[in-house]
């Protein structure tokens, strides 16, 4: 596949170039200030993708684009709109579109109810106005024309830790593992999205969280429904 992956210089950026690469796939990698090192299937480029003509060039060769924007801190509320730039160049060549969005817009799975923004168990007000953005983001691609996108909420908390080399996937609701945590690492984040990328399950909204270390083979995926059937 070609892969053109957008804010790859940012954590879960960098985690899914490398994943796509070692899966033999050749990457586009897109960010607005450091690019990444050329090599044999990797092409560099510096972008701001609010530029939809920019954008929308570099997507009409390209089979898929993962979307792993971060702005800074203070900017947050750009996220919906960079967003909806990307949305609008993919439409012109009907490219595929994977966003790597946030935790907020999963409900709670001890409330179906609520939202995991509104739950302080989950998003503590230090964090609400990056959870806010990620909110907006997610409304902002269901009100777009351009319908061919996937939103991957990672978990409760995504940085680095552990890398167990599998994971357990869902839906529309927060997951937890035994011990009732919510994580992954962005490593075990890439591995869902190339997955996704090369075998598209059919949702428009998913979520995914680390399987525990002897849980499964690594490398291999668990598949889960919703917690409470929802």
């Amino acid at each position: 596949m070609r892969i053109t992956v957008l804010g790859a210089s940012g954590m879960a950026g960098t985690a899914v170039v490398n994943e796509a690469l070692s899966r033999g796939h050749w990457v586009m990698a897109v960010s607005r200030k450091r690019g990444h090192r050329a090599g044999a299937r990797l092409t560099s480029c510096l972008l701001d993708v609010a530029d939809v003509e920019g954008v929308a060039g570099l997507l009409k060769d390209s089979d898929a684009a993962v979307v792993a924007l971060r702005p800074p801190a203070g900017h947050e509320s750009d996220l919906a709109r960079l967003t909806t730039a990307v949305l609008q160049a993919a439409s012109r060549s009907r490219t595929p579109v994977l966003i790597i969005g946030g935790a907020a817009v999963l409900s709670s799975p001890t409330d179906p109810s609520t939202l995991a923004i509104d739950d302080p168990t989950i998003v503590p007000p230090a964090w609400r106005d990056v959870a806010r953005a990620s909110l907006d983001q997610f409304r902002a691609c269901q009100a777009h024309s351009y319908k061919a996108w996937v939103y991957l909420s990672p978990p409760a908390i995504f940085g680095p830790g552990e890398v167990t080399g599998s994971y357990r996937r869902g839906t529309t609701t927060l997951l937890r593992d035994a011990h009732g945590e919510s994580r992954i690492s962005p490593e075990d984040l890439a591995l869902a999205v190339v997955d996704e990328l090369e075998h598209p399950g059919g949702e428009q909204h998913i979520t995914v969280v680390a399987a525990e270390a002897g849980d499964s083979d690594p490398g291999r995926q668990e598949h889960v429904g919703d917690p409470e059937g929802s």
